[in-house]
């Protein structure tokens, strides 16, 4: 049973920050495709960033960008999300996902859908 773990969620006032944490395995990690996806309360699943763990070349989505930055950690197979400037529409459940198999063009273009994904950490913003 393959899983990601997601950490670092919590509640928070508008403009403050947060990292979360997604641990993947070794062989979903190294060399893939790790995403985040942001789910607002009622409101679809979306992909916001991702990053291939070698060519180290972001994706954000619109809503993120020059707010939200990727970063990671080979030595624990763990990809961040540094949230700053969290506004309120910002809230909801946030899932790391990973696909050995997804393309290095879909992961750069913001089309990386996952295919492993963790439980998920809910972020509030008030």
């Amino acid at each position: 049973h393959v899983q990601l773990v997601e950490s670092g969620g919590g509640s928070v006032q508008a403009g403050e920050s947060l990292t979360l944490s997604c641990t993947a395995p070794r062989d979903i990690y190294k060399g893939n495709c790790i995403g985040w996806f942001h789910q607002a309360p009622g409101k679809e699943r979306e992909p916001i960033a991702a990053m291939h763990t070698t060519l180290q070349v972001p994706y954000y989505a619109d809503s993120v960008k020059g707010r939200f930055t990727m970063s990671q950690d080979d030595a624990k197979n763990t990809v961040y999300l540094q949230l700053n400037g969290l506004k309120p529409e910002d809230t909801g459940m946030y899932y790391c996902a990973g696909d050995p198999a997804a393309s290095i063009r879909s992961c750069t273009g913001g089309s990386f859908s996952g295919r492993y994904w963790g439980q998920g950490t809910q972020v509030t913003v008030s």
